[in-house]
């Protein structure tokens, strides 16, 4: 049988039938160890077929959990639109009117490139003559995973109606973080700015944040919405404390661009960005480098971080806590008193599972991007609110916007209803729903909550001075790993929203997605692990529910 008309069924079946004529030809149970160090032809046949029963038995039960998941939902935006200038979606660097509204041609050479995913149609999509950016990596939606979940069988809610009271309550949200930009994290509290968001978002139909924190006030506003999100300072110990990373000592001060300081306000460079155009405007950084202290400050930390460089850091800060901050189902904390871990479930493999688990985030959050959302941009949305609200155009929006106290503080400033950018470049070129920093983040913090204790309480906690110049002891409630880890993901993403680049929604949902990845890869890697006396790696989903993933099957506790 020629192996590429071969099914995925086929292939297991397949794959059975060659272990099976491997087992006898070796004359043992494929299901057995290797005793001895022999690499005679039988015990080499064991070894393989052993590892290649591993390997189908993963991949059999990845495949039937793609099999029995629901169709992907998406938003209908896209079809409502479509004699409008597919003003709902996601279309940077394609040609454009001066409002911002893509040409029909090369947009739907896009929609249909991201059917067939063939060569030929993406060499068909034409960008802006102007443009000299290009489309990130629309083909990476196509490429298949062969360890965890493939990007396609990831499963999260649709995103907002650019109509809906939701999107209304997330897009006032992220213009009051554009201005409170520069308003100290440690200063909330007795803030004037940060009060008026909160009156102002309090009177949203659908106030982001609610269902799960409540009613808004200076402790939760722009928080993340998962168990220890509220709990302690704004930030997460993770992106404060200084740790060793090998022989050099890493300190977490960082530049930041210079306060007051923000971008494509003005209505001819903004359609320019939008064309895919090089910034006319340039970023300038403040002199000196500073713990993150407020909304600029975090936003240009995930300006240009590697996407896991968050986590491996609080890997490292974990590690050097010992054995009391492993994860008690580490066989290595009770069982093995005369080996260390290493190669399993040490250093190497910790940190090799936190940069596996950020990539394989990324296939899932590029499915949803490009196959399925294409949703706009923030900076896209007050393209529509500025020329909506200027009477050039009308879009179907929300009237908890256009009655938004934050938009005649933004046009008494700027002179425009444009969402104020802390890039210059503003957004990425690739859709905005879910956030590729939140699945990032969503799988990495899965992995490190599987091998840390949660409810290790970290000690010495610190907090970053109003001005981000130093540290300072922090006195108030236990910070643990599980609450700080939580908190950790939505830092990250949300850091994002105070950039102008996302809306809360794509944090919460990337989060979700990189999970269920993560989720996968445990799985996988605790089929392969030899060690007696391990129980399994525990750990609490967002939703906030134990579980304990074991021999490639996942049980609540």
């Amino acid at each position: 049988m020629n192996k590429d008309s071969l099914s995925r069924r086929g292939f297991v079946k397949t794959g059975t039938g060659i272990l099976a004529s491997m087992a006898a030809a070796s004359g043992a149970n494929a299901t057995s160890h290797m005793t001895d160090y022999d690499t005679t032809n039988a015990n080499k046949s064991r070894r393989a077929a052993q590892a290649l029963d591993l390997k189908i038995n993963a991949a059999w039960d990845h495949y039937q959990t793609s099999l029995s998941l629901h169709q992907q939902d998406s938003y209908d935006d896209i079809h409502r639109y479509d004699s409008n200038g597919f003003y709902s979606s996601f279309s940077k660097t394609l040609p454009c009117n001066r409002f911002g509204e893509v040409a029909t041609t090369p947009f739907n050479r896009l929609r249909q490139a991201l059917k067939t995913g063939r060569k030929v149609d993406f060499d068909r999509v034409k960008l802006a003559p102007s443009a000299r950016r290009h489309l990130a990596n629309p083909q990476g939606a196509f490429r298949f995973e062969v360890s965890g979940l493939d990007g396609h069988s990831t499963r999260i809610a649709p995103s907002w109606n650019l109509r809906s009271p939701e999107a209304a309550g997330e897009v006032i949200e992220v213009y009051w973080q554009a201005l409170a930009r520069d308003i100290p994290f440690a200063d909330y509290e007795q803030d004037d700015l940060i009060g008026a968001a909160i009156e102002d978002l309090s009177d949203c139909f659908q106030i982001p944040g609610y269902k799960i924190n409540g009613p808004l006030r200076a402790g939760n506003i722009f928080r993340g919405e998962t168990t220890g999100d509220l709990v302690g300072p704004y930030l997460s110990q993770f992106l404060w404390q200084d740790f060793d990373f090998g022989p050099s000592r890493m300190v977490q001060q960082y530049e930041t661009g210079k306060a007051n300081l923000n971008f494509m306000t003005d209505p001819d460079h903004w359609v320019h960005i939008q064309r895919g155009g090089i910034p006319r405007e340039n970023m300038s950084f403040a002199e000196n480098r500073r713990y993150i202290f407020d909304g600029r400050s975090l936003g240009e930390y995930v300006h240009r971080d590697v996407a896991y460089q968050a986590y491996l850091n609080a890997a490292m800060i974990l590690l050097s806590h010992g054995n009391e901050a492993i994860d008690d189902g580490n066989p290595y904390r009770k069982w093995h008193h005369n080996q260390g871990a290493f190669t399993s479930f040490g250093t190497p493999f910790i940190m090799d599972m936190v940069s596996r688990a950020a990539n394989l985030a990324l296939s899932g959050a590029w499915f949803q991007k490009w196959r399925m959302h294409l949703h706009l941009r923030p900076e896209a949305f007050g393209g529509r609110i500025h020329f909506h609200q200027m009477g050039q155009r009308y879009y179907e929006i929300h009237r908890d916007i256009l009655n938004s106290r934050v938009m005649n503080r933004v046009f008494s400033q700027y002179g425009s209803f444009l969402l104020p950018q802390a890039y210059s470049e503003g957004s990425p070129t690739h859709p905005s729903y879910p956030a590729g920093h939140g699945a990032v983040a969503g799988s990495c913090v899965t992995v490190l909550k599987a091998c840390f204790k949660e409810d290790f309480v970290l000690p010495e906690p610190v907090i970053a001075s109003v001005d981000g110049s130093t540290l300072e002891p922090y006195q108030g409630d236990d910070l643990t790993v599980g609450n700080e880890l939580n908190k950790l993901a939505n830092n990250i993403a949300i850091g994002r929203n105070f950039a102008g680049v996302h809306y809360r929604q794509d944090g919460v949902q990337g989060l979700f997605c990189g999970e269920q990845q993560a989720i996968s890869l445990l799985k996988d890697q605790s089929r392969t692990l030899h060690e007696a006396g391990f129980e399994g790696f525990n750990l609490t989903t967002f939703h906030g529910e134990e579980i304990n993933i074991k021999n490639g099957i996942v049980s609540r506790v």
